[in-house]
């Protein structure tokens, strides 16, 4: 059998990797469908090595008869149009930040709390967590279960193809500018992002947190445990794609740097590249493109009773967004379709 499905955001970054994703993983489809603003309809975009599909214009569609669509337009976008797709008997899954602490709506990391899907007849809503939270607890969850987690503290490394494809564009344009010693522009971000770093992604909030930095908090205590304490500090890298975090973990009980590797050795959608040596760790270079979470650096914290540091690097247009939200949409199918 066969499903309808509609990918809204069908010409950006997340967009164009959730159509390459849903072709790569043989999602039974008898027919999919980008949609995008009026400005783009008629564009076309891949669908696998070989087919191409016509983007259709959002505003006027209609989702009736639609099985899944999957969302990555912005928030805005999806707060109109996500309510109207569900309305009309379509399940969506989306990408943005609109929906994810709505206590009806579930947010959902397939390897973390497969569950929670179970939730989405509230509103035909699934919320897609934000990518830096996503590869976080892919990680923290099979050591979550062995010894429980009480509190995080995490400084992540975030690619410019977070920000979608103007940061991406602003990143080359400004590296070719300085390599021919011309002013780089800051459009896109707040400061110079070519070999630099940005401590800000996002708005910032009354207590000096950025938006970005609450969102880890709020979304890793839904999906995993409310009551696991975090703080987070957001970074922008001038990196094209991939998201890079150091976590530090405090535990209740005892849990040993061997112990964590056995556990992660073995997790879903988890590889583990944790060698003492000369590059034996994941960086994102060699993330990029892959669907799993890397994780290396695993060692003692001695700062507190029960820590562990480790590294986190993954591919945040794949696992941090597409990808998850297929594996979520497979799960529908496997499950409650």
């Amino acid at each position: 059998m066969g499903y309808k499905v509609a990918v809204v955001g069908g010409t950006g970054n997340v967009g164009r990797e959730m159509l390459q994703t849903l072709a790569a993983h043989e999602f039974p489809v008898d027919e999919v469908v980008p949609l995008a603003s009026e400005r783009s309809a008629g564009k076309e975009v891949s669908y696998g090595e070989d087919e191409v599909l016509r983007v259709r214009n959002l505003e006027k569609f209609d989702f009736k008869g639609f099985d899944l669509a999957l969302f990555s337009p912005g928030a805005k976008v999806s707060a109109v149009h996500a309510p109207r797709a569900a309305a009309a008997g379509c399940i969506v899954i989306d990408n943005t930040s609109q929906f994810r602490m709505d206590p009806d709506v579930p947010l959902v990391v397939p390897e973390v709390n497969p569950d929670a899907i179970a939730g989405y007849a509230k509103r035909n809503i699934i919320a897609n967590p934000n990518c830096s939270t996503i590869q976080m607890v892919v990680a923290l969850k099979p050591l979550h279960d062995l010894a429980r987690i009480k509190r995080v503290v995490v400084a992540t490394y975030q690619s410019v193809s977070g920000a979608g494809k103007e940061g991406m564009d602003e990143l080359y344009s400004q590296t070719r500018k300085i390599y021919m010693m011309e002013e780089p522009e800051a459009k896109k971000f707040t400061k110079q992002i070519a070999f630099n770093l940005i401590p800000h992604i996002d708005v910032f909030m009354e207590d000096g947190s950025t938006k970005e930095e609450w969102k880890m908090k709020v979304e890793t205590r839904k999906i995993l445990d409310p009551e696991i304490e975090v703080v987070a500090t957001c970074v922008r890298a001038p990196v094209f794609v991939g998201h890079s975090e150091a976590v530090n973990i405090e535990f209740d009980s005892p849990l040993s740097a061997a112990e964590a590797r056995a556990a992660l050795a073995g997790a879903p959608g988890v590889i583990l590249l944790d060698r003492r040596e000369n590059g034996g760790y994941p960086t994102p270079v060699e993330c990029a493109g892959e669907d799993a979470v890397f994780v290396g650096r695993i060692r003692r914290d001695d700062t507190v009773a029960h820590g562990l540091s480790l590294w986190i690097v993954s591919d945040n247009l794949r696992k941090g967004a597409a990808l998850n939200a297929v594996q979520i949409a497979e799960h529908l199918v496997e499950n409650y379709l």
